[in-house]
């Protein structure tokens, strides 16, 4: 676990049940539909943020990307979730994907926009799902 950017499982549940921070879903629309929802998660896709950052894809984002090209009406709803953010700054951001390795780089991605109290869930969707539905 990378203790400066990863917060656990157990550590994220308790964070969000005392209103204190937001879980940020980055996984794309389409690994929603498979894998599930998470009801409280904010949804902004990995590959959405980037390209609205201006970072460049690489071929395998930008197939995913090409997939589920984001509308007009997505880059604005992007820019006024990054902005309702800015203004909750004081909220702990926890970025999820579903293994802990992109939310790895979107966690890093938010440090350098200014949120230094961004996070990634270790073990990811998967994890927090093992504790909330153990089998």
């Amino acid at each position: 676990m990378n203790d400066t950017l990863e917060i656990s499982a157990a550590s994220t549940i308790e964070l969000i049940n005392l209103n204190l921070a937001c879980l940020i879903d980055i996984r794309q629309p389409f690994e929603l539909e498979l894998e599930g929802e998470i009801a409280t998660a904010i949804p902004l896709p990995l590959f959405q943020f980037k390209q609205s950052l201006g970072h460049a894809l690489n071929e395998t984002e930008q197939e995913l990307l090409d997939a589920d090209l984001p509308s007009p009406q997505d880059t604005q709803h992007f820019l006024q979730l990054i902005n309702k953010l800015h203004y909750a700054q004081d909220c702990i951001l926890i970025c999820m994907c579903n293994s802990g390795r992109r939310s790895l780089h979107a966690a890093q991605l938010f440090r350098e926009l200014g949120y230094q109290r961004t996070f990634s869930l270790h073990g990811g969707y998967r994890m927090l799902q093992s504790i909330l539905n153990p089998a």
